[in-house]
């Protein structure tokens, strides 16, 4: 059995290894910046003065609010020339213009309220008229972001010791993955799912071999999450085009169609159903996989059918729990829209028809169905290969005596006193 998995497995590594080196692409190719979005330039800098001025006055001045125009629903152009404004004086720390000043003016009822010595992200618009070329964007987060991270290492260093220490190490190789290979792939136009299986392919190689070693144990966790992979990129594509969705929902991915035309933004969709999926699938094959083979290593006599039952009892709980974690998650992320549609008193069934909606119902229904498959594939995967590499002992008959007793390695077994 092992022979087979390896038949299997290397030349399936040795596919992703070319597909790696046939799309690497030599990085995003270049466009002229549209200034919409995430699609601008920006410069950090820090909020270095704040006064209170009145709004009426401002607004006969002509002073530019900031670059926050967010307001309250409720909110009236009386109510916000009455109130008090904030001045803002806000000074470039990066870029050429570093140490250029500008002004901003803050409405009383914006989300954003800006204060002495905030450090910001402003967005530099060079065809504008010069008093109008920086505005603020949003707040500097990176200091709390990246302490949060730090803490995060710390914590998995503590518990998993050497395992967390390789788990941070295949995070940092998934990420290079995803930003080195499969994003800017995209972007020159390769198949959104070819690159997605690629490098989803190379991500859930490195990361469970770094993690858990190269053994059969990870070998059929390997194999299992291949096949799960390949089921819901089966399904995906099925599905997605059956229901005709577009994946060009938002004004992110307007803008990203608006850019580069060439992408297939279905197949964009495909492809972030693929990688979405594969973390989990990765928890449930390894689980699995452990599992059987502590089973066994409890009980050696029992066969694979036995390892079967009893590894597919585990995968049961592990099952009803993983799925309903990926569907919260999903509606957690989907939250707001939700709320949108609760709002507007639509039915169940108007909000699910939605394309917003049902690229999330597809996207959750598809990874769920991959993660309930992946159960039982890898608990026979395990089961065989445990069992074949260790088969289950012959019983004695009646009155023939005890079995003799292993010889231990490195030395001679003791003779049984009479």
């Amino acid at each position: 059995m092992r022979k087979v998995i390896a038949a299997v497995l290397i030349p399936f590594t040795a596919a992703v290894v070319v597909g790696l080196a046939v799309l690497w692409p030599g990085g995003a190719p270049p466009h002229e910046r549209t200034g919409v979005g995430f699609d601008r330039q920006t410069q950090q800098a820090t909020v270095t003065k704040v006064d209170e001025v009145s709004c009426k006055d401002v607004n006969a001045s002509g002073v530019p609010p900031t670059g926050d125009t967010s307001t309250a629903e409720g909110s009236s152009a009386q109510q916000q020339e009455n109130g008090t404004c904030k001045k803002a004086t806000i000074r470039v720390d990066t870029g050429k213009d570093k140490g250029r000043t500008f002004t901003e003016i803050v409405q009383p009822d914006q989300s954003r309220q800006l204060h002495e010595g905030q450090e910001v992200v402003v967005a530099y618009e060079p065809s504008a008229p010069r008093d109008l070329q920086y505005s603020v964007t949003d707040v500097n987060r990176r200091f709390p972001m990246a302490l949060l991270a730090g803490i995060f290492a710390l914590a998995v260093v503590a518990v998993g010791r050497m395992r967390g220490v390789m788990a941070l190490v295949s995070l940092a190789v998934s990420f290079l993955v995803l930003t080195l290979f499969i994003l800017p792939a995209i972007l020159q136009g390769s198949n959104p799912l070819v690159v997605a299986v690629i490098g989803a392919s190379a991500i859930m190689l490195a990361a469970l071999y770094l993690c858990h070693g190269l053994s059969a144990r990870t070998s059929v966790a390997v194999l299992g999450t291949l096949i799960s992979l390949l089921l819901i990129g089966v399904l995906g594509s099925l599905f997605i085009g059956w229901a005709a969705l577009t994946g060009n929902t938002d004004d992110n991915t307007g803008l990203i169609h608006g850019l580069y035309p060439s992408i297939d933004m279905s197949g964009l969709l495909l492809a972030g159903v693929i990688i979405g999926s594969l973390g989990v699938l990765d928890d449930v094959t390894v689980t699995q996989t452990s599992a059987v083979w502590e089973l066994h290593e409890a009980n050696p006599t029992m066969g694979w059918r036995g390892l079967y039952r009893a590894g597919i009892r585990i995968g049961r709980d592990h099952i009803a729990s993983v799925v309903n974690t990926l569907v919260l998650a999903y509606a957690g992320a989907a939250l707001p829209l939700l709320l949108l549609f609760s709002i507007a008193q639509s039915s169940v069934g108007t909000v699910a028809n939605s394309e917003l909606v049902a690229e999330e119902i597809v996207r959750t229904l598809v990874g769920s169905i991959g993660l309930v498959a992946s159960v039982p594939v890898t608990t026979a995967l395990a089961a065989l290969v445990v069992s074949a590499d260790r088969p289950e002992q012959e019983p004695v008959p009646a009155g023939a005596g005890p079995a003799p007793a292993p010889a231990r390695s490195g030395g001679r077994g003791r003779r049984r006193k009479r």
